[in-house]
Formats: structure tokens, sequence, C-alpha cells
């Protein structure tokens, strides 16, 4: 393999790898954008839409908050052998 070809490969390596990043950049980008729209939209909530919402996102959390420590105490039950 010559040098000429060495740096043709190289060339044409970097460009796909411009390309693919690109793509990346792109589709961050417009998700970037679209969350950026929908905080926007969700800061023009009436106060009690906004309540709501925040409560809605409080019982999830909780809800993943119990699921974990439950899967935790299994855990602790394995470990010490009670089961």
């Amino acid at each position: 393999m010559g040098l000429i070809q060495f740096f043709k490969n190289a060339f044409a390596d970097m460009k796909a790898s411009t390309k693919a990043q690109h793509e990346v950049d792109k589709a961050n980008f417009a998700a970037a954008k679209a969350e950026a729209k929908a905080q926007w939209e969700e800061a023009k909530m009436s106060p009690k839409a906004r309540q709501a919402k925040m409560q809605e996102d409080r019982e999830k959390q909780i809800a993943e908050a119990n699921e974990r420590k439950a899967a935790a105490d299994e855990r602790i039950k394995k470990a010490k052998g009670e089961d």
C-alpha cells in the first residue's frame, strides 16, 4: 500500500466519520429543540394544570423509589440467606 493510497483511505474514513457525526448532531439538535418547546408550553400552563402535572411527576418518583427499595430489600434478604 502506497502513501497516496494511505491518505486516500484516511480521508475517506474521516469523511464517513464526519457524515455520521453530523447525523448525530442533527438528531441531538432536534431533540433539544423539541424539549425546549415542551418546556415553553409547560410554562404556559395554568397553575392548576401545572400543580396536577407536578403531583403526577411526584407520584411517579415515589413509585420508582418504592420499587428500588423493594429490589434492595430483596437483595439484602438474598445476601443474608433468608430466602
